[in-house]
C-alpha cells in the first residue's frame, strides 16, 4: 500500500477538492457523488489510507466497522429507512473500482435488480 493517497478521495479528505458532504468524523467522511447511479448515492469513504479490501490489515476491522454504521446513519439521516438501500463495495479495477481507495457506495431512492451488473 503507498504511503500517500494521491486519489481523488484523499485531495477530498485534505480540503484541497470541494465535496458535498453529509457526514464527518475522526475516522470517515461521506459525500454526494458527483456522478449519481440513483436518486441518492452517497461515498462513505475511510480518511485512512487503504486501497481496497486486499489492503485492509486486521487493525483495520475497527474502522471497516466505522464504515459500516456512518453508511447506517447517512441512510437514515437520507431518509431511506422505508424502502431500504443498496451498499456497494467494488474491490479492484475488474469490477469496477475506479478510484483506488476503499469506499462503499450507499445507493437508494429508486428500485434495483437482481443480480446487479
Amino acid at each position: 500500500m503507498a504511503d500517500k493517497n494521491d486519489t481523488i478521495f484523499g485531495q477530498i479528505i485534505r480540503g484541497e477538492m470541494p465535496a458535498d458532504k453529509v457526514y464527518e468524523d475522526d475516522d470517515v467522511l461521506a459525500f454526494k457523488d458527483i456522478n449519481p447511479a440513483a436518486p441518492v448515492h452517497i461515498l462513505v469513504i475511510p480518511k485512512k489510507y487503504i486501497v481496497n479490501l486486499f489492503d485492509a490489515d486486521e487493525e483495520d476491522t475497527e474502522l471497516l466497522g466505522k464504515l459500516l454504521q456512518a453508511a447506517r446513519k447517512v441512510a437514515i439521516e437520507q431518509g431511506l429507512e422505508d424502502d431500504g438501500f443498496r451498499l456497494v463495495v467494488n474491490n479492484g479495477a475488474g469490477v469496477g473500482q475506479t478510484v483506488h481507495h476503499i469506499h462503499l457506495h450507499i445507493l437508494g431512492g429508486r428500485s434495483f435488480a437482481w443480480p446487479p451488473g
